[in-house]
């Protein structure tokens, strides 16, 4: 396992973005089955979801540039962009380059683009804040989202109306008085196929075989060009390793878990984070959701769950939060982190 202790940084905000249009569940699941059990098992009731002329990097950019001025934070400051995101906006070139020319930013910026999914969030705060705890960069955002309900297709009950689309973006800056963050992080790549997209990439390119949509059983109807989920395998991975990481990283650092104020994990679904709360014993009052009104929306669900369901005690307290991703790749991981009294601007539609 991978164990980081990384210094000097602090988160300094959260801002998030979703698309206007919403779905609701119970308008599309009927033609499948009983919607009352659908949100019983998932707990998502509705989604967002971006139309065909908006990607993740404008739900992302419209959330940063709304940080950016809350915080009043001069864009020639900004040293660093990290994206996290599995829908770029081109093959090439990579998406962060083009982000920094639309917020317009300085040419002495360091972007990087990351691929991940459920995982990205907490992924790209520990490579952002390694760049940045040494004190060379002094500013940087984390931009984290998806628009994954491009590639889900609309016929596949296994996927569609779990997922919501949605980006957001995290300030953090160099401070030498700031606690530690601690990172434990994981991968397992021999369970690539439990979420993935099969055609399209260098693997397996786009062929016309690609685009025929087929039945893969009652009510999973897609092509080889729509996302893929193995329920079974995702649900096994998701139980054991999500709260394995949590109590490997609270016993690692001899982390105080009475102490630790949030814990705020990847929106899968209810049935599972519900099972991984339980097993780690948490109570009720210390985990969040926002499942309910956005879905799981990948990268994004972490920071959007913070916003959503913590703003007014993000703003007004001094917090310990343990983070926890974990989904496609398969790729997982848990953060220790402080937040003090933190910019949190209202949620923005676009």
């Amino acid at each position: 396992m991978a164990f980081l202790e990384l210094k000097n940084v602090t988160v300094k905000g959260i801002a998030a973005c979703v698309p206007k249009n919403l779905e609701l569940n119970e308008d599309i699941y009927s033609r499948w089955g009983n919607y009352e059990e659908f949100f019983r098992t998932t707990g998502i009731e509705k989604r967002h979801k971006a139309p065909v002329d908006i990607c993740t990097s404008d739900l992302c950019i419209a959330a940063a540039e709304n940080l950016i001025k809350e915080l009043h934070w001069d864009k020639s400051e900004i040293d660093t962009v990290v994206f996290v995101s599995q829908t770029p906006d081109y093959i090439l070139p990579a998406t962060s380059c083009i982000i920094q020319n639309r917020l317009g930013l300085s040419e002495r910026c360091y972007t990087l683009d990351i691929s991940l999914g459920c995982s990205g969030w907490v992924y790209a705060l520990s490579v952002i804040s390694a760049l940045m705890q040494n004190g060379n960069l002094k500013k940087g955002l984390l931009l984290a989202g998806d628009t994954a309900l491009k590639y889900c297709s609309p016929e596949d009950k296994s996927t569609y109306p779990l997922f919501g689309d949605a980006g957001s973006a995290t300030a953090l800056e160099y401070d030498n008085e700031t606690s530690p963050m601690y990172y434990n992080m994981n991968t397992d790549g021999s369970g690539f196929e439990a979420i993935i997209i099969r055609d399209g990439g260098s693997r397996n390119g786009i062929t016309k075989d690609s685009l025929i949509n087929q039945s893969y059983g009652e009510g999973v109807i897609r092509s080889r060009l729509d996302t893929e989920l193995d329920g079974m395998s995702v649900f096994s991975f998701g139980i054991s390793k999500a709260p394995q990481v949590v109590n490997d990283l609270l016993a690692h650092f001899e982390l105080n878990k009475e102490a630790v104020d949030c814990f705020t994990f990847h929106q899968a679904n209810l049935f599972m984070n519900e099972k991984i709360r339980k097993k780690l014993k948490l109570p009720v009052e210390k985990v969040p959701y926002s499942l309910k009104d956005f879905g799981n929306t990948s990268s994004a669900s972490i920071p959007l769950t913070l916003l959503t369901q913590l703003s007014n005690r993000l703003k007004s307290e001094k917090l310990k939060h343990i983070a926890c991703g974990f989904g496609v790749g398969l790729s997982w991981g848990a953060v220790s982190f402080e937040t003090n009294r933190i910019v949190c601007p209202n949620l923005i539609l676009l």
